[in-house]
């Protein structure tokens, strides 16, 4: 089995967390949205209907659906999948996120792999802190880890150990303060990688390296307006090469993918994706690609 180390191959299998596992009902998300920091208080039933458009555009090209167990142990945010591991071609690696609230979902995650006899590879230990959204391959052999509020520099020397033989490019990018500690600032949150040579970006929190990086290797940069950003416009999941799922209303940035000869599908995720900061590439965790 040959396991993920891209953002943009054909995606064989990936693992989410149904809202109604994660938000469980409108009594827990009155009580809980606050906590988890969230802009609103969603709402359960519109939430749902949200999750069932994703999920329909998902199944049209994923082959295997794993869905997260409920779990009273972890919380509103379990519903974005795609922090508590990262993987790599031999498996996965269990996380510790940079937020404290969620660092019970690696255990979860991890009883989940193991029962689903998918292979780990590692775990954060002692220090380290990180989230599967600051860590990003651009392609095989290279990977980029954000070092941000949610990544420290003690997981990023582990990452680094843990992916020595699988990577021949380790990337660390500085993350910038932006709106603080308490808010999500993922190394994803600026760039998704939605081919070999395309990216979707929002340049004005790139460090220049980086973004001069990625023009030197060729990847022609989507850049998204400030508003569209807001709009969680600069989360793009590629469900393939030049095929990917935009939340709506980011008609500018959906356009340059048109233009730039991507197929797009959107979702409406006021629910799923604005409120709490998690576009579809953090509500899914790709097992598979290729």
């Amino acid at each position: 089995m040959y396991y993920c180390s891209s953002m943009y191959a054909p995606l064989k299998h990936v693992i989410v967390k149904h809202p109604k596992d994660a938000f469980q009902n409108q009594n827990h998300l009155h009580a809980e949205w606050q906590t988890f920091n969230y802009l609103a208080e969603p709402n359960y039933a519109e939430a749902i209907n949200e999750y069932a458009d994703f999920i329909a555009i998902l199944e049209d090209y994923v082959e295997h659906i794993d869905y997260l167990p409920k779990s009273e142990s972890v919380g509103l945010d379990s519903l974005y999948a795609h922090d508590p591991v990262k993987f790599t071609p031999k498996g996965a690696i269990i996380l510790k996120s940079g937020k404290e609230l969620r660092q019970p979902e690696a255990k979860v995650y991890k009883e989940f792999l193991q029962a689903k006899d998918i292979p780990i590879i590692g775990e954060l230990t002692g220090e380290a802190v990180s989230d599967g959204g600051d860590i990003v391959w651009l392609d095989d052999r290279t990977l980029a880890v954000g070092r941000g509020y949610r990544t420290n520099d003690e997981a990023i020397r582990q990452l680094k150990e843990m992916t020595a033989g699988m990577v021949d490019e380790f990337i660390v990018v500085q993350l910038p303060h932006d709106l603080g500690e308490a808010e999500c600032l993922h190394l994803m949150s600026f760039i998704s990688m939605v081919d070999k040579d395309l990216a979707v970006v929002h340049s004005r929190l790139m460090p220049v390296f980086f973004r001069q990086l990625l023009l030197a290797r060729g990847i022609q940069l989507i850049e998204v307006p400030k508003e569209e950003y807001d709009a969680l416009g600069c989360n793009v999941l590629a469900l393939a090469p030049r095929v990917c799922v935009i939340p709506a209303g980011n008609p500018v940035t959906k356009q340059q993918l048109i233009d730039a000869g991507a197929t797009v599908y959107e979702y409406k995720g006021d629910e799923i994706t604005v409120k709490g900061t998690g576009g579809p590439t953090c509500l899914t965790c790709p097992v598979v690609r290729g």
